[in-house]
């Protein structure tokens, strides 16, 4: 079965075609690490292709949604040319594979949510909130520009202007 692939997602089927996936990495606010990162770009194209889901929700376990990069994998992306071109890689392909996921994504933002979780929760076609909950796009306080999904992201949910 294609979910034993993603060891960092947990999925439960709450009811018939709703597929529950739960970013699993509580004890790091689910932050991704490479294989969570590798996990969320690939895991979208499965679900649109399996007929049993009709639709996917995602969430993070714990009090995270999803805390953005590990910082081992942020440094590996600064620290050389291949590891800047792995993560724009991956965050494009992330991109890619949520926008062209088949089966409607809903998102269930259960707390904080930045970077690559930002992106994963916002890209999902719904999206709810708790009211307690904040996002933010962390790169600002890396003292580094958006270059990866929030650049695409941002314009296209707020508008050019």
């Amino acid at each position: 079965m294609w979910m034993n692939n993603y060891p960092d997602l947990a999925f439960t089927e709450p009811s018939p075609g709703v597929l529950l996936l739960t970013i699993n990495r509580p004890a790091q606010s689910n932050a991704t690490d490479e294989n969570l990162h590798r996990q969320l770009e690939d895991v979208w194209r499965d679900i649109s292709r399996d007929p049993h889901v009709r639709v996917a929700v995602i969430t993070g376990a714990g009090k995270a949604f999803c805390a953005g990069g590990d910082f081992r994998m942020m440094e590996k992306a600064v620290e050389s040319f291949e590891g800047a071109r792995w993560m724009l890689d991956g965050a494009r392909a992330l991109f890619h594979s949520m926008a062209l996921c088949e089966k409607p994504i809903i998102s269930a933002i259960n707390g904080p949510a930045v970077g690559a979780g930002l992106a994963v929760a916002l890209l999902a076609d719904i999206s709810l909130i708790a009211e307690d909950v904040r996002i933010t796009d962390g790169h600002l306080r890396l003292g580094v520009a958006a270059g990866d999904h929030a650049a695409m992201l941002w314009p296209l949910l707020c508008g050019l202007a």
